[in-house]
């Protein structure tokens, strides 16, 4: 006490290392409520106890310079005591892995090879992006290969089919026009040119129905009479080498399908049967009914498929024969007219034992009773009465032929080349029908049709098309137009037109 100066010093001192321990946990503490996430949390908290303990030794030591209370001071000294030695027992503990702690050149490096890491991975990405393209355009090409592959087989087999056809109709013209006179001939020379003109429907029809571009008039079909019906042309169609064998069930009933693509249909699958037995062999065609539906079945007892073959049979354009000997249209074709009438199309097949097909049609209700469509063949009635018919066709030896056709029917006809002459002449004459081609050139006969009601709404009127876009006309005249497909036969045009005209 006498020397003051040394006390003050004392004092000021204790004072200052007192405050400053006091503030460090204040700041530790207002450090971790606001990084929660600090992995060193509990760390954080016994070192702060452990530094205001030491700041309260010292607040003591100035307390003692008067006081002399070395008990309180022994007890505050032993409660720093122990925090201090845990905590320099835990910093000691985790100072592995505070060195572990990245420093900011360490992080800085890291950085750079992630950088670089990237980088490579960008130029790897761009790489494989444009392997990808070019695989995508190797790829293309292939497609474009295979189509036209597929495109020449389907032209190669078309125009064999088509030659044949077109031999069979100039042929037999050719004979009519050297020997006019002899009845007898021509009759048959002329039924066998019409009988090559149905076989060349039945392709085209083949053809548009598998392009989608020919409109299915679904009507009620009796299925055992269809077959019966077509088992002359069955025989004819598969030859002498298959033993064919039809086998009809009873109490069939009704389908709800297009009446000559179910037909085709049924005569695609019999050829398939027939080309699967190169050696003959039995072919039986089997229709019998299955709870609510039809199940028409074409078995034959030849080569047979694989369960790879099986799996692209219904693609369009494949085909196992070789060039010139089939489109691969055939099982495609069926499949869609079986699809169209809300049925399926089936195959199951063994190598070396045979193939079966299946053709499964919903019935039509009880009620419903089948139609007969004329055929090329059918007989022609005289009309109720003549009409007045006004002819649009571009071709002239088509609408020569079927202007002949009208007027041997007792019709009166008036021809028009296009759209704008058949306009003009509404303009002076009130027809009661009018037969008109869709594929025309400038105006085509959707547009001169929905032209014409315009003007005369109640006019009648009969497409007579080879390309019937149906959708066009459909929208072009609501519904108001009767289509006949090209080639059609004097007696299906009379039919046509006295049903519209009754």
């Amino acid at each position: 006490m006498w020397q003051p100066e040394l006390i003050w010093t004392h004092v000021v001192s204790d004072a200052l290392i007192a405050a400053a321990y006091f503030s460090i946990p204040i700041a530790l503490i207002t450090f971790l409520r606001k990084r929660p996430d600090v992995e060193f949390g509990k760390m954080f908290w016994l070192f702060a106890l452990f530094i205001l303990s030491c700041g309260l030794t010292h607040l003591m030591g100035i307390w003692n310079l008067w006081h002399g209370d070395y008990a309180a001071e022994a007890v505050i000294k032993a409660i720093t005591a122990a925090a201090s030695v845990p905590t320099a027992i835990l910093l000691w503990t985790l100072l592995p892995q505070a060195l572990a702690i990245p420093s900011p050149s360490m992080l800085q490096r890291k950085n750079d090879e992630l950088a670089a890491a990237l980088a490579e991975r960008d130029a790897v990405l761009a790489q494989l992006r444009a392997e990808v393209q070019q695989r995508e355009r190797i790829e293309a090409a292939l497609v474009q290969a295979n189509k036209m592959e597929a495109v020449g087989q389907l032209t190669g087999g078309i125009a064999h089919d088509f030659n044949n056809l077109l031999q069979a109709i100039s042929g037999n013209l050719e004979l009519i026009q050297m020997l006019p006179d002899n009845k007898d001939k021509v009759l048959r020379w002329a039924a066998n040119a019409a009988q090559a003109t149905e076989r060349g429907t039945r392709l085209t029809g083949q053809l548009l129905t598998f392009s989608r571009r020919q409109r299915l008039e679904a009507t009620a079909i009796d299925v055992g009479n269809l077959l019966r019906g077509m088992s002359e042309l069955l025989r004819n169609s598969v030859g002498p080498t298959a033993d064919l064998q039809l086998n009809v069930g009873p109490d069939l009933g009704v389908v709800r399908s297009d009446p000559t693509q179910l037909e085709l249909a049924i005569l695609n699958l019999a050829i398939n049967g027939r080309d699967a037995m190169p050696s003959g062999g039995r072919l039986l065609i089997q229709a019998e009914a299955e709870s609510d539906r039809v199940a028409i079945r074409i078995v034959d007892h030849g080569v047979g498929m694989t369960r790879e073959i099986v799996e692209r049979a219904l693609e369009p354009f494949f085909t196992t024969k070789g060039p010139g000997h089939g489109t691969g249209l055939g099982l495609s074709m069926a499949y869609g007219v079986a699809r169209a009438a809300g049925g399926d199309l089936r195959i199951d097949s063994t190598p070396g034992e045979g193939t079966t097909v299946t053709m499964y049609l919903p019935r039509a209700a009880e009620t419903e009773v089948a139609s007969h469509a004329p055929g090329m063949g059918t007989t022609r009635s005289a009309p109720t009465r003549s009409a007045d018919v006004l002819l649009v066709d571009d071709d002239p030896e088509v609408r020569q032929a079927v202007a002949d056709m009208l007027r041997g029917s007792g019709h009166r006809v008036t021809e028009a080349e296009n759209g704008p002459q058949a306009l003009l002449l509404l303009e002076r004459m009130s027809p009661d029908l009018m037969m008109l081609d869709y594929a025309m050139p400038g105006m085509n006969g959707a547009q001169l049709a929905a032209n014409v009601l315009d003007r005369m709404p109640d006019l009648k009127l009969l497409f007579l098309t080879g390309f019937a876009d149906s959708e066009a006309i459909d929208a072009a005249v609501d519904g108001r137009a009767r289509i006949l497909k090209k080639p059609v036969s004097a007696a299906a045009l009379a039919a046509a037109i006295e049903e519209l005209m009754a």
